[in-house]
């Protein structure tokens, strides 16, 4: 893949959206997420959900986790677009405040995301992260 397509801009407001979704924000990981399937979302936790409906119901769940304050970061190993589909992996490091805890939480994660162009706006229709092993 080597055709850009504005997919490098895209990738940074990307990584806001995950700053915001750490800190129990998943308004902006909505407003770039699919609005209409396929998608899907294979979590941390080994679920698999189907259906932009449902994956977005499962990340408003999912934010709702988190209390302000995280520090988040990608570590993208590649990256690239080509016409409507694009797609970054690499690992997802992050110190979480969970709404059940007193502490931080640290959480490495390794990520690949696939993105489309709808309507002319890259959108999330993938994300598979699971824990990276020490």
């Amino acid at each position: 893949m080597t055709a850009d397509n504005g997919f490098e801009k895209f990738l940074q407001l990307r990584k806001e959206t995950s700053d915001a979704f750490v800190n129990g924000n998943a308004e902006p990981l909505e407003r770039i997420s699919a609005h209409k399937s396929p998608a899907t979302l294979f979590g941390p936790k080994g679920d698999c959900i189907q259906g932009a409906d449902e994956v977005n119901a499962a990340n408003a769940k999912g934010s709702g986790m988190f209390k302000p304050g995280a520090r988040n970061e990608f570590e993208i190993m590649h990256k690239g677009a080509s016409g409507d589909l694009a797609y970054w992996t690499g690992i997802q490091r992050s110190t979480v405040n969970m709404r059940d805890k007193d502490a931080g939480v640290q959480m490495d994660l390794r990520v690949t995301e696939i993105f489309r162009k709808d309507d002319g706006q890259w959108r999330l229709i993938h994300r598979h992260a699971d824990k990276l092993s020490t």
